[in-house]
């Protein structure tokens, strides 16, 4: 198999499919990238895995695309959500993209007491996440959904997902993942550079469904807690195999 560009499409894949390319993938494809009829790419759309298909017409403004096989399954993520407080444009880039590359299966911004940012480009880090999946072979994109107060979400949490509370004030604290709910769905909480408000601490601590953890004997920024924070929960309930 020659091809080396994977290209992240919304169109149906299937044997024999063809599939159209808007603007900026044909740009993208033939423009940047210099392919041109006969060429291959790998194809995912986050349902049908991932496909081979070859260039069966190629424009500046347009193409079609031809499925030849099928080189990889749909492979789902565990049902974990991440949870965050935007920070920085870039480091909120960053928390996205590597959540996509870790296994999330959703992405949620939350807005705390403490959270610097009061509006995201929800259209912008969507793209980020499939960004990171045509980076990283996913075949999966997970949805980042749109900012949401934190008080409201869990005023309306679903029942049955367990909360990951990774709370700053228990640095050097022995507070570990149990691993003892394998295959329940869960979601991991980030809070703001500022921290957690008192207030917020309490509730989350006083919740039957939140497990407090500690994050280690250091002070993590928050990007860098999110990548710690998936990594300690992959490995005691996630497919870290």
């Amino acid at each position: 198999m020659s091809a080396k560009i994977r290209l992240y499409v919304e169109h149906p894949l299937g044997d024999g499919q063809s599939v159209p390319l808007d603007r900026d993938q044909a740009h993208y494809l033939f423009g940047v990238m210099r392919l041109a009829v006969g060429g291959q790419v790998l194809l995912f759309n986050g349902r049908d895995g991932e496909w081979l298909a070859d260039v069966e017409q190629a424009g500046k403004r347009a193409g079609v695309l031809a499925c030849l096989q099928q080189t990889k399954p749909l492979q789902m993520p565990p049902d974990l959500w991440l949870l965050f407080a935007p920070i920085k444009k870039a480091r909120t880039d960053f928390i996205v993209e590597k959540a996509a590359e870790m296994g999330a299966a959703r992405i949620l911004p939350v807005q705390t007491e403490f959270t610097n940012s009061e509006r995201i480009r929800q259209d912008r880090l969507q793209a980020h996440a499939v960004e990171a999946a045509e980076q990283c072979g996913g075949t999966y994109v997970p949805e980042v959904a749109e900012l949401q107060k934190l008080d409201r979400l869990l005023n309306h949490w679903p029942e049955g997902r367990q909360l990951m509370f990774c709370d700053e004030a228990e640095v050097g604290a022995a507070k570990r993942l149990a691993a003892n709910t394998p295959g329940q769905p869960w979601a991991i909480l980030i809070g703001p550079e500022g921290g957690f408000s008192d207030r917020e601490r309490a509730r989350l601590s006083a919740l039957p469904f939140a497990h407090v953890v500690s994050l280690g004997p250091r002070i993590l920024r928050a990007d860098t807690a999110a990548v710690a924070a998936m990594t300690i929960w992959q490995q005691a309930l996630g497919d870290w195999e």
